[in-house]
């Protein structure tokens, strides 16, 4: 059996892949003004969708009640992430600005992601899940 902190680390890693893969397409198709920004915004959505319901049905083993519920649920664990959101993009923003490069754009990425997600977890516990995680 994959402990808790284990299986939050491998989720963690998969949505980070998804973010920066689906930024990567979106530079791919689109390098116009503030392209770096949409890429971010679609990188985060789409982590966000993996991340939760990875987090919901693995993590904290939330089953949900009806739509509304879970309706509920995301828009809480979404506004959870508006401030570890701020710190992933903070990063990436300032390795994209400090050394120009679009590897340690990623880096940078890639670093914000993994301290989000660890404050990220923390948040989800005690707000949105109500430490509902197994130890």
């Amino acid at each position: 059996m994959i402990s808790l902190t284990l299986k939050y680390a491998l989720f963690a890693c998969i949505a980070t892949l998804v973010n920066v893969v689906v930024q990567y397409a979106s530079l791919s198709l689109y390098r116009g003004p503030y392209g770096l920004y949409v890429a971010m915004a679609f990188g985060t959505l789409a982590g966000l969708i993996v991340k939760y319901i990875l987090d919901k049905n693995y993590i904290f083993n939330y089953v949900v009640v009806n739509r509304r519920d879970d309706t509920n649920k995301f828009l809480l664990y979404s506004l959870m992430g508006v401030f570890t959101t701020l710190i992933f993009w903070g990063f990436e923003i300032a390795f994209d600005a400090v050394f120009a490069s679009e590897v340690a754009k990623y880096w940078g990425a890639v670093l914000g992601l993994a301290l989000g997600y660890t404050t990220k977890y923390q948040l989800d516990k005690r707000y949105v899940f109500n430490g509902q995680a197994r130890e």
